[in-house]
Order: structure tokens, then C-alpha cells, then sequence
């Protein structure tokens, strides 16, 4: 649709969450501006772009985004009796806002698309990427046995990219901190920081685990979930 480094306009959703590639994001649109942007969007078969709230709100008023975003693909709609929709979008590529625009209700901006580069040494990214592997299916199973659930991963991706953002994905992190992954420079950044952010969530649950008789207010997961006992 576009070229890598066109500049090309994009309507663009503020949240209070992060998107990456390749993740799925059902959003409740009941916003007037927003249900008049989802229906352009629907009727010209268009994308929006959802970024993080840097300052403002995300229900009412204005709100100041990050610079770097995901575009959302809609791949199911639904339309309710109140007016309201429900969609389930899939996050597409990244992309860099040049400059906002502030022309229709709804927040639009001149942006241009913004893929992490291959990596330069092959060898560096292969051996982080092996760690992140590693560290993501601990953390999944750490979690997993805090809230109970059998959940499992049947086949770990292999290439660098999708396993950084699956690892991006499944952190239940501050999206301050998804941010920061999210606006990585490089494949290798992004491994590492999550090889940092890992190695702490990992130790923060380990840590829980053995400790269930400590208060209520501090018996929380990094997703702010109450553990059980």
C-alpha cells in the first residue's frame, strides 16, 4: 500500500496500552469521534494507528501521543444496538509520527513507516535471541503457576523479531516500559532490554512464590493482579 519511507497520513488512536506487531487488540469503540473514524476506516478498507497516551486522557478531551506507533489492522466488527462497535484488530507495522494533524474529531497524523534494520552482526542478535527464548517461557510458566492455569506454549517462534515481540507481548509491564521496547533502534536493543526486563519479572515472581503469607497490598503481580493463595 505504501512504501517504506513514504510519509503518508493515518488516523490514529490514543490508548493508555501499547500495540506491537503481530498482536491481536479487541477494542469497545463507543466514543462518538471514534465510531465516526472506525466507519471510515471500515467503509475505505484503512487501517488506524493506535500509540501510547504520552499525556492527556484516553476517554474525552485531548491527548499527547508517543512518537512511535503500530498500525491496527481491523479483521472483525461488530456493530451493537446502542451504536457502539466492537473490533478485534491485529497490529501491522510500526511507524514514526512526523508531524499531528488536527483536522477531523478524531486525532490523524503524517507518519512514516519505521521496521527495526537486519541485524549487523547475525551471531550477537542468534545468542540474545536464545536467551529471550529461554527467559519468556520461564516467565509464561511462572505466571502460569501464580494464577493457576495450565498455560502453555506449543512451538516458540525462531526468528529474532517474532520472538522479541512475543516476549514484548506477555509481559505484564508498564507501558511506559512496553513503550521503550516498542521504540527500540535495532533488534539487538530490544533483545537486550527485555533480557534485563525479564531477568527482574522472573525474580520478582520467583520471589513471590515463596512468599504467600506476606500482605494483601503487596501479594501483587507486575500486572497488578492479586496472586492467589
Amino acid at each position: 500500500m505504501f512504501g517504506l519511507t513514504d510519509a503518508f497520513e493515518l488516523s490514529l488512536f490514543p490508548l493508555n496500552t501499547v500495540l506491537f506487531p503481530g498482536q491481536l487488540l479487541p477494542l469497545h469503540i463507543f466514543e462518538d469521534r471514534y465510531r465516526l473514524m472506525v466507519r471510515r476506516c471500515l467503509a475505505e478498507d484503512k487501517p488506524f494507528g493506535v500509540v501510547l497516551i504520552r499525556r492527556g486522557r484516553e476517554v474525552g478531551g485531548t491527548a499527547e501521543p508517543h512518537q512511535v506507533g503500530t498500525v491496527a489492522r481491523i479483521i472483525e466488527s461488530a456493530h451493537l444496538s446502542d451504536g457502539a462497535m466492537d473490533i478485534v484488530t491485529v497490529g501491522a507495522e510500526r511507524f514514526r509520527i512526523r508531524r499531528l494533524l488536527q483536522d477531523q474529531p478524531y486525532l490523524r497524523g503524517e507518519v512514516e513507516f519505521c521496521p527495526l534494520p537486519e541485524p549487523a552482526d547475525a551471531d550477537h542478535v542468534a545468542q540474545l535471541t536464545a536467551r529471550v527464548r529461554s527467559q519468556v517461557a520461564r516467565y509464561i510458566e511462572l505466571i502460569a503457576k501464580a494464577a493457576g492455569l495450565g498455560i502453555q506454549i506449543a512451538e516458540m517462534p525462531q526468528a529474532p523479531i517474532q520472538v522479541s515481540y512475543l516476549a514484548a507481548v506477555a509481559m505484564q509491564i508498564d507501558p511506559a516500559e512496553k513503550q521503550t521496547l516498542l521504540s527500540s533502534d535495532s533488534v539487538a536493543q530490544l533483545l537486550a532490554t527485555e533480557i534485563a526486563l525479564l531477568s527482574r519479572e522472573n525474580a520478582l515472581l520467583t520471589w513471590m512464590a515463596g512468599h504467600r503469607d506476606w500482605p494483601e497490598h503487596a501479594r501483587r503481580g507486575p500486572s497488578g493482579t492479586l496472586l492467589p493463595n
